[in-house]
């Protein structure tokens, strides 16, 4: 099996930094001298990460392996065996368009991130195919918190890729007794499940905020994961994954814990926050906001209904407040559940 000694992270945010930590502990595992290099767009990330093994911006109070080395350059980066994307979705196709002269061909990217593209409304393998076709492309998502993992507490995530050889390599490299990646190869379906949960997140932070209750957040949980499904057949995943840890699991986790950073903007929303207010004191990216609009287009193309993404759509776009979008659910027609 093929061993990666050098990994690296494209993306010093939250994320980046708990995937560069797992990534250092796993090659310690494997008995490799491994080298993990970060890559971050901050000044302060990079000499914080290479002076004090902390980013203290995005991961605060968590020690990092001394194997992990940050980097202000993409050149440096690229030269990894293996790669894992950690830059926000819709920061993606240009990140991947300066990686393009210089990654190997045939070099595995794993998409970290969780989103759709807005105005192209691709998924992220898409942009890559795209934007990097020399990569070999993997998915990883499902339920787990960047400072948790961070910490080494116990978390089981999808690994997909459409080639078997690789993604097994890749479980294997970065796989730990308390990282325990799963692995798939539906693509399409780790993402669909990542991609969705952030909106649907935050519209259950937003009937946390408004107090609404624990049966009501269960409704919404449920009935979203029904539009998850919905969409997410019409592109062709598979029921299994989006019932798994990419998909259901993601939103469980994601729709119950103030951890999450859409949910817990949805919160701020429901009690009255604006969101320019939220996200203006907010460093890291709540990806539902953004991804919102492309699924709510992504799922008109393919004649889904997403009532529940329609209603957060219109909010993060102005297009409604937060009252006018509960109103438009709680007076929709009734219907069967299938």
């Amino acid at each position: 099996m093929k061993e990666f000694g050098h990994i690296g992270v494209i993306g010093g945010g939250a994320w980046g930094t708990a995937l560069a930590q797992v990534a250092a502990r796993a090659g310690r595992d494997l008995g490799l001298s491994r080298k993990v290099t970060l890559w971050a767009r901050e000044a302060e990330v990079v000499e914080a990460v290479n002076t004090r093994h902390e980013n203290a911006l995005f991961l605060p109070g968590i020690a990092l392996d001394e194997n992990v080395r940050a980097t202000s350059s993409i050149e440096e980066a690229a030269s990894a065996d293996a790669l894992l994307m950690v830059t926000p979705a819709q920061h993606m196709r240009g990140v991947c368009a300066g990686l393009a002269p210089l990654l190997k061909p045939g070099t595995p990217v794993l998409l970290c991130a969780k989103g759709v593209e807005q105005g192209t409304l691709k998924l992220l393998t898409e942009v890559l195919e795209e934007a990097l076709p020399q990569a070999l492309p993997a998915v990883l998502s499902g339920p787990s918190f960047a400072a948790e993992v961070a910490r080494g507490l116990p978390t089981a995530i999808t690994l997909a890729c459409a080639d078997e050889e690789t993604g097994k390599a890749l479980v294997h490299a970065i796989g730990l007794p308390t990282f325990r990646p799963y692995y798939a190869s539906d693509l399409i379906g780790a993402e669909i499940g990542g991609a969705v949960k952030n909106v649907l997140a935050i519209a259950c932070g937003i009937v946390e905020g408004k107090g609404f209750g624990a049966s009501a957040r269960a409704a919404l949980t449920t009935r979203g994961f029904a539009e998850m499904t919905r969409l997410g057949l019409a592109l062709g995943a598979r029921p299994e994954t989006l019932a798994g840890l990419s998909g259901l699991g993601d939103l469980i986790l994601t729709c119950n814990s103030p951890q999450s950073r859409n949910m817990s903007l949805g919160m701020a929303l429901g009690q009255g926050k604006s969101l320019d207010e939220i996200l203006g004191s907010r460093h890291s990216v709540s990806e539902g906001v953004f991804s919102a609009t492309a699924v709510v287009e992504l799922a008109a193309k393919h004649g889904i209904e997403m009532p529940i993404s329609e209603a957060v759509a219109g909010i993060v776009t102005g297009r409604l407040n937060v009252d006018e979008a509960i109103l438009t659910l709680l007076t929709r027609p009734f219907k069967s559940e299938s």
